[in-house]
């Protein structure tokens, strides 16, 4: 489809209608598919028919999974039961037992629980460090896959995603990126020559804090293999759930402008409160923006438990994304299982606050952080 993203967003599905000319893909809500007898059946496994059973495919997953790949101009796309899924089945896709995985050290939490506790125990090698500093003298011979985020969570690192791609090139190595702050929308690191891109689609995706979901795109090899992984450990997606993130991603591009327009409000509008030590939010990312998300250290001399209390109707949340805004503290959620030493050198202080911009009257957002920040440190 030859639109620009905005338009493309909205009409990136397959409307599948089964012989009715329903506007919308109808809800495939059933766990299996008939046949009209053992012929039949073996059409299925010769690639003569699309669906035997909804855990190894669905349309209603099928055109979330191909949608996403669309946006991010990748060729093939899988839909799992969540972000973490999407991860583990794009790892275990491109990474065997006894080869290693070197990962950003900046990671969300539970990417980091995922790769350090439990795919180590499939016999995969995982180090973290420092993507800002020469990734290289840690490159070992058994190195397969770098890992990363193109925009980090929660201190909003930005990627440099043509080195990350060069490096991995440089050593013959895949590379896989989660873009699930940046959205399609504002970054596609398929284009930049990422292998594979993931997504929590529970965050914008979706958009609107009813699912729980992830899709991994990319490379057509990778995806299928990734796609065998999900049938055989359970991970799929069902077909509702589906459904509602597919309706969520049509109106992705118009609720990110907004997201993006309120964050850059927000992050000017705090810089120089005298409750805040520090704002991170992003610069230059790309033409359409920097991001719907902004961090911010509140000072030791305010109370951390006084700001959450008296934040109204802003939501305290352990996600992000949803049209409403929010506010999470990494320490007690996202990444709290990181070991103490790794906070400390990450930032993830005990005033750090990352605060999910809604789409609601940027002034509102405003004023009701603002008036909880001046409580705080009363």
């Amino acid at each position: 489809m030859g639109h620009r993203f905005d338009t493309k967003s909205v009409h990136v599905t397959m409307k599948r209608n089964g012989g009715i000319p329903a506007k919308v893909t109808p809800i495939h809500q059933t766990s299996a598919f008939t046949f009209e007898n053992l012929a039949d059946i073996e059409h299925f496994f010769e690639g003569e028919r699309n669906y035997l059973y909804t855990r190894v495919g669905n349309p209603n997953t099928d055109e979330l999974g191909q949608a996403v790949a669309d946006l991010e101009e990748a060729p093939s796309g899988l839909a799992t039961s969540s972000g973490l899924s999407a991860i583990m089945v794009g790892v275990l896709a491109a990474v065997k037992p006894g080869e290693h995985v070197l990962a950003s050290n900046d990671l969300y939490g539970g990417t980091y629980e995922l790769l350090a506790n439990e795919l180590t125990s499939f016999g995969i090698e995982v180090s973290f460090v420092s993507f800002e500093d020469d990734m290289e003298p840690y490159i070992q011979d058994n190195t397969v896959l770098l890992y990363t985020e193109s925009l980090t969570n929660p201190l909003l690192r930005v990627e440099d995603l043509t080195k990350v791609v060069a490096t991995a090139k440089k050593h013959n190595i895949k590379t896989m990126v989660d873009n699930t702050f940046a959205t399609p929308y504002i970054v596609r690191p398929y284009t930049k020559g990422v292998n594979l891109v993931v997504h929590s689609a529970t965050k914008y995706i979706g958009g609107h804090s009813d699912i729980t979901a992830g899709v991994l795109v990319g490379d057509e090899d990778l995806i299928a293999a990734a796609n065998t992984k999900c049938v055989n450990l359970g991970s799929n997606l069902s077909p509702f759930e589906a459904w509602l993130t597919v309706r969520g991603l049509k109106t992705l591009a118009v609720r990110m402008e907004r997201h993006v327009q309120n964050a850059k409000q927000v992050a000017e509008a705090l810089t120089n409160h005298p409750a805040v030590d520090k704002v991170y939010y992003p610069e230059f990312i790309s033409e359409k923006g920097n991001g719907a998300i902004v961090s911010i250290d509140i000072t030791e001399n305010a109370n951390i438990e006084q700001f959450l209390e008296s934040l109204d109707w802003i939501k305290i949340v352990a996600t992000l994304a949803g049209v409403e805004t929010s506010v999470s503290y990494p320490l007690a959620t996202s990444h709290r299982s990181l070991p103490p030493e790794s906070q400390k050198e990450l930032g993830i202080t005990k005033g750090l606050i990352r605060i999910s911009v809604g789409i609601e009257e940027a002034e509102d957002i405003i004023q009701t952080l603002k008036q909880a920040l001046d409580i705080a440190r009363k």
